[in-house]
This record gives structure tokens, sequence and C-alpha cells, in this order.
């Protein structure tokens, strides 16, 4: 980072929020915290250290793809209020 403060007044601008005096301080104060946290976490030794995405290995498991055959015709359409030539009938709800 190129400074060691944010300008919570700038950022609170930008964001449109209107802040009184003691939550800019609250804020200031917090992001402060923040920042002295990200810079004991820069201070940690990680060489030879692997980049990763997840703590633990994550592996994709893939089954077998199986072809398998579908319903009946007759049993999906027993399922339908109306039918007509293999086709399900519905109200119209166009106007």
């Amino acid at each position: 980072m190129a400074s060691d403060t944010i300008d919570v007044t700038y950022v609170a601008r930008l964001a449109r929020l209107n802040l009184s005096a003691d939550e800019r301080a609250a804020f200031q104060s917090q992001l402060g915290q923040i920042l002295d946290y990200v810079q004991a976490i820069r201070g940690v030794d990680v060489t030879g250290v692997e980049p990763t995405a997840h703590a633990i290995r994550v592996q994709n498991r893939f089954r077998e793809d199986v072809t398998a055959d579908g319903l009946a015709m007759d049993a999906i359409l027993a399922n339908a209020p109306q039918h007509s030539d293999s086709q399900f009938i519905v109200p119209r709800i166009v106007e």
C-alpha cells in the first residue's frame, strides 16, 4: 500500500455516506487495526509454501456416464390433466 492510513472522509464521500465525526473516528480506528493486521501477515515468511485455493486437497469425483432408458410416454402422460398426441395441454395464459 502507498500509505499506512485510509482517508475515511474521502471514502465516505465516494460512497455517498454522511458520517458524523464520531463515526469517522471509529471507522478510522477500525481500518487502522485492519491495516496493522495486514502488515503483520505480510511479515510471515512463506518461502517454499505453494499457493493453494483450499486448505485441503480437493478432487473431482467423476462417475461413469451410463445411458439409461427414460420413462415410457404413457407413464409421463398419465400425470397430465390433459394431453393429446404425446403433448401436454395447458391453459392459454397470453391475452
